[in-house]
């Protein structure tokens, strides 16, 4: 009685599929704004043997300590990302940061860091209890590999 009449189904055409897919990716590179820090302190970083890559590099401050680039001040300046705060200014800096991220980063920010190798320990000793205070208690400490063959510095 019934008559079924099977109808079968047009395949798709993935010819231009590479081509949308690398449309779609240069878009994407054009539009992503890459994050980096405008440096306004001068800093060296310190040479070590013992140095390892930082792993997850979300949810990561970085603070630099060095001398002002404009070399007008004397001593040293401490920079949060983009902005020269003082020490008491500091644990307000990273609170406002870490409220700023998602819960998961909050919890596992990393502070990164970089000083110039002739401050004096004081000023790193001082930002170290600005961060305990901030409650930032992963900090490390950024430096360049020595190579053991030539003595001079490698970036790591």
């Amino acid at each position: 009685m019934f008559i079924r009449k099977r109808r079968s189904v047009p395949e798709l055409n993935t010819a231009s599929l590479p081509d949308l897919i690398f449309t779609v990716l240069f878009f994407f590179i054009i539009v992503t704004h890459m994050r980096q820090d405008e440096v306004k302190v001068r800093y060296r970083v310190p040479e070590g043997r013992q140095l390892t890559k930082m792993k997850k590099k979300a949810g990561v401050t970085h603070v630099y300590i060095g001398k002002p680039v404009d070399g007008r001040q004397e001593g040293y300046r401490i920079q949060v990302d983009n902005k020269v705060v003082a020490i008491d200014q500091l644990v307000d800096y990273l609170a406002e940061s870490r409220s700023g991220m998602s819960p998961d980063e909050a919890q596992e920010m990393t502070v990164a860091l970089s000083a110039d190798k002739d401050v004096d320990m004081k000023t790193v000793m001082e930002v170290k209890q600005a961060l305990r205070r901030a409650n930032a208690l992963k900090v490390t400490f950024i430096g360049t590999r020595i190579n053991k063959s030539t003595s001079a510095p490698t970036k790591k």
